[in-house]
């Protein structure tokens, strides 16, 4: 099958990836995959406007991952992860989504010249 969109990681995405336990990296990254084949909120949802989250659960902690679409290329789709972060309630804090804002606008306008 294939995917629906292809995945780019940001620096700050990269690095919170790397800084994860294997498990719980593990499973985000099985999430972000299986994302990439079927619709599932519970794995790929939209916060807002343009920002996007994938999800996983370890051990009780919520990770998640924001991103944004660039479907600039008109050829393929791809999903742009900025940063990730542990939360332990169910609200995602603003200030995430602005930081995710932030770096959404920072890496359109990087790719206009």
């Amino acid at each position: 099958m294939n995917p629906k969109f292809e995945i780019d990681f940001l620096e700050d995405a990269r690095l919170f990836l790397l800084s994860l336990n294997e498990k719980a990296r593990g499973k985000l990254i099985y999430n972000i995959d299986k994302a990439k084949q079927h619709n599932d909120p519970k794995l790929f949802k939209k916060l807002n406007g343009d920002i996007w989250e994938f999800r996983a659960e370890s051990m009780k902690l919520q990770y998640r991952l924001l991103a944004f679409w660039d479907k600039r290329d008109g050829k393929k789709t791809l999903v742009i992860c900025t940063h990730g972060f542990i939360k332990k309630q169910d609200k995602v804090p603003a200030g995430e989504i602005e930081k995710a804002q932030k770096i959404m606008k920072i890496y359109f306008e990087q790719y206009l010249y």
